[in-house]
């Protein structure tokens, strides 16, 4: 296993495990229509490619020793919906890793990369968002000292979690 930098070249990649991932870990939560609204929407590879090309984003992909992406680590400017955001302020977008590695510390080594890249060039603040049914993730993010600030609804098809 390695981990390496994406770039925009890698926009597919991220697209694909993008969606492996998230149906692995919660496509059992959502009707069809609504899972499949969602993967179209939120993992598109032109989208991808344009925010680690052009809107200030890193990724890094977690590999196999055949190439094969087996999760990574998205990072760019704070969308999240929080009054004391700022211009500037960073966010952990996505963090996957595939079920049968959790809990190897691939998690962890991923979100080193992304944590020291965001503490490196963000100014301010740092924020991530969790599905607030996603108990272990928040205790791994608690661990590496994030808090909880705020509640939002996020958007799966027609579904609102």
């Amino acid at each position: 296993m390695r981990i390496r930098r994406a770039s925009g070249r890698d926009a597919g990649v991220l697209s694909a495990i993008s969606r492996d991932t998230f149906v692995e870990t919660f496509g059992h939560l959502y009707a069809p229509d609504d899972l499949a609204a969602h993967l179209d929407k939120a993992y598109r590879v032109d989208e991808y490619a344009s925010a680690l090309d052009e809107l200030g984003c890193a990724a890094w992909l977690l590999e196999d020793d055949s190439g094969h992406a087996q999760g990574y680590a998205f990072v760019g400017p704070c969308t999240l919906p929080h009054a004391e955001v700022v211009p500037g302020d960073l966010e952990l977008k996505r963090l996957y890793v595939r079920a049968a590695l959790q809990g190897g510390g691939w998690g962890g080594r991923l979100f080193a990369q992304a944590l020291d890249w965001m503490q490196a060039n963000a100014p301010t603040a740092l924020w991530l968002g969790v599905f607030s049914e996603n108990e272990g993730a928040q205790r791994f993010y608690r661990r590496h000292g994030f808090d909880r600030v705020g509640e939002y609804l996020y958007a799966v098809g027609n579904a609102r979690d």
